[in-house]
């Protein structure tokens, strides 16, 4: 499955940009889950230029790797500019605003035994 994954206020908490935040409860021991599980990840945010680069030496420094960034996963085919995922995960794309990670984990099979912060 491709899931797109929105930055500020769904990796972050809210009120951060352009600069870093405390994480969410939760989501890098999710979103490395689903790496692991063989989902492809894209980054997928306003954000731009530095605040981008921000974003995502963020993410890498707590070991979530996306396969994409505000782009399609390159071996895929695709037509458009639109990211194409099978899953959005956003603050304003997901049933429930705040996210909840853990819930987010237990949808795609995790256990208690494999939430780590």
């Amino acid at each position: 499955m491709i899931i797109a994954i929105d930055f500020d206020g769904t990796i972050i908490e809210h009120g951060y940009y352009p600069n870093r935040g405390p994480l969410l409860p939760y989501a890098a021991s999710v979103l490395k889950w689903l790496k692991i599980k063989g989902h492809k990840l894209i980054l997928w945010t306003c954000r731009d230029g530095a605040a981008l680069a921000i974003a995502v030496d963020q993410c890498l420094e707590n070991g979530i790797d996306f396969d994409a960034i505000n782009d399609n996963i390159a071996s895929l085919p695709h037509l458009s500019k639109k990211v194409c995922a099978s899953m959005y995960i956003g603050d304003d794309a997901w049933p429930q605003n705040p996210i909840d990670w853990k819930e987010i984990g237990k949808s795609f099979g995790m256990t208690e035994e494999d939430f780590k912060e």
